[in-house]
């Protein structure tokens, strides 16, 4: 049976997974007339999220070796990632990183809508498929390092979003600063409330990030859903 154990070799199905993760979520949340919003788009991701586990478990179950050992990488933990598995991811890091702060101005344009975009000079498309690939690159990358640790990138922006307004150029970099304390936080909240064992940083940040969830989608009405 091929065995993938190395970082170079299964960052790349992290890759492709997110991928596919994100053809699927926009997929469905451009459906109807006013497109991709971001209420859409969470609920999308949700639905996605929910489907992608239970096909995972469906194979886990076949094999109980396997599943035991997934079932402590699927809630997300920072514990046994040394600086061998963050050098593979870096590059790629790095690159979704600069190519998101860079798309900046633009996403700035397409969030006044795509007709107001256009008439400033924005590729729409483009504008999409580049941020698309910043996206795949950076939740592809944490991924495979981590493990799928859910809600940081909905807690996080709307929280910084109180202090930067909507603004891409602040919004972005505030973000890349404010998420990783967000992890630091919850892992060490994670080992400190269940001593000596420890709770998973997934397990935490999905507590803390439900809130802005929940906020966010009572805040819309029920015909922009």
């Amino acid at each position: 049976m091929l065995s993938l154990t190395e970082p170079q070799q299964y960052i790349w199905f992290g890759f492709l997974g997110a991928c596919l993760a994100a053809v699927v979520v926009y997929g469905i949340a451009g459906l109807g007339r006013e497109g991709a919003t971001p209420v859409k788009l969470a609920l999308a991701g949700a639905a996605a999220s929910a489907l992608l586990v239970s096909l995972t478990n469906v194979m886990l179950l076949t094999d109980s070796q396997t599943y035991d050992q997934f079932r402590f990488w699927q809630v997300g933990a920072l514990d046994g990632r040394g600086y061998d598995v963050l050098a593979q991811a870096l590059p790629f890091v790095v690159a979704g990183s600069l190519l998101a702060l860079s798309l900046g101005p633009r996403l700035n344009g397409l969030a006044l809508g795509d007709d107001l975009a256009r008439g400033l000079g924005h590729r729409v498309g483009t504008v999409r498929l580049l941020g698309a690939v910043s996206v795949v690159l950076l939740c592809g990358a944490a991924t495979a390092i981590a493990g799928p640790i859910g809600f940081v990138g909905l807690a996080v922006p709307h929280a910084v979003r109180v202090f930067t307004g909507p603004d891409h150029r602040w919004l972005l970099p505030y973000s890349a600063l404010a998420a990783p304390v967000l992890l630091l936080v919850a892992d060490i909240v994670g080992r400190v409330v269940a001593r000596p064992g420890e709770v998973q940083v997934g397990v935490v940040t999905a507590a803390i990030g439900c809130v802005p969830f929940i906020v966010l989608v009572r805040r819309r009405g029920r015909g922009e859903l």
